[in-house]
């Protein structure tokens, strides 16, 4: 280690020695909430400009145990969401329900089982592992969007320059004015959640989230926020950003300025406790590392002692992905209780 090594470390331990803090656990929660909002940036703007959450059907393809529609939600005049909404083909009329984010790749089409050029896969699935179409298998209405930034929602110029995304692109032009594009991401987010407490055939009591790796980014802050949220499931994103974002390369999506002032991540991923919390990690994932994995899942516990049936874990053998060996019959139970 040197010099400059030891430098950098001083700083990350200054700025934990500086954190708040708070009087009493709740105070701690309250004001790491309203820092959080600070953090990701004012979008409240975005609010002057909403325009009725009307969809438009795109297409609609039927299947053996499920309905797949693509829709497009109008949010604002300049934001409109493509959406695949799966929905079971079974007797009931009210659904628990997930918002499913993915992570990066080419889009949602990954969490649907469908190719870049949107043929239905065959073969193997990918990292995502269609883990929208295992969810609506298992009872659950699910809620797909394609995050902005990917697929169809790139940037011209990424467009034309055949980037796979717009994440430093949005992140740095947001950054000049004072914003994040998590922010962005998450303020979209809490719309759709607002979309489906609309829909007729919703349980509004029982939505949970899932996200994996750039999508558990937002699913996390999106739930600590959004008490809507009844249970949530993180993948390849647990760790400690120690450990993760600041050891290696990562997409600049990942960073909030100033975070780590106020507390290191397993204690922003706490602030959905005592809801239903998840948390899947592949013990060979090069980028957010096993070793750092187990230490957030030890200190995220502590905030579920009283409350163990809330709270499950899954490291299993693979690498950066989704595996769902038990993350999605925990998800089932938890939405549709026996």
């Amino acid at each position: 280690m040197n010099q400059l090594d030891r430098l950098f470390n001083q700083f990350y331990d200054n700025a934990l020695e500086e954190t708040f803090k708070a009087v009493g656990p709740v105070e701690r929660k309250l004001t790491l909430k309203s820092s959080l909002l600070e953090l990701l940036g004012d979008f409240s703007y975005l609010d002057e400009t909403r325009v009725e959450m009307k969809p438009t059907v795109i297409e609609t393809k039927e299947f053996d145990d499920y309905t797949r529609e693509l829709i497009s939600l109008p949010v604002t005049d300049l934001i409109y969401i493509p959406i695949y909404v799966l929905t079971p083909k079974t007797e009931q009329q009210i659904y628990s329900s997930v918002l499913a984010l993915h992570g990066h790749g080419y889009g949602v089409k990954e969490a649907v089982g469908l190719t870049k050029s949107g043929e239905q896969e065959q073969g193997e699935p990918g990292i995502h592992n269609q883990f929208a179409v295992e969810l609506v298998k298992r009872g659950l209405k699910v809620f797909a969007p394609e995050v902005i930034g990917f697929g169809e929602r790139r940037l011209t110029r990424d467009k034309e320059a055949g980037n796979i995304n717009s994440c430093e692109a949005m992140a740095t032009n947001l950054l000049m004015e004072g914003k994040t594009l998590a922010g962005l991401r998450i303020w979209e987010a809490r719309r759709l959640l607002d979309y489906m407490e609309s829909c007729s055939d919703v349980n509004t009591s029982r939505i949970g989230m899932m996200g994996f790796s750039g999508g558990a980014v937002i699913t996390t802050y999106t739930a600590a926020l959004d008490l809507r949220v009844s249970t949530t499931v993180l993948t390849g994103f647990t760790n400690t950003f120690k450990g993760s974002i600041m050891a290696m390369h990562h997409c600049i999506d990942n960073y909030i300025p100033g975070i780590l002032n106020y507390a290191e991540l397993p204690e922003w991923i706490s602030l959905i406790s005592p809801r239903s919390l998840f948390i899947e990690s592949g013990e060979k994932d090069p980028i957010f590392p096993n070793q750092y994995v187990k230490e957030a899942i030890a200190e995220i516990e502590k905030y579920y002692d009283n409350r163990p049936e809330k709270f499950a874990y899954d490291i299993f053998p693979g690498v950066h992905e989704i595996s769902g060996r038990k993350s999605f019959d925990w998800l089932k139970r938890q939405l549709l209780p026996s």
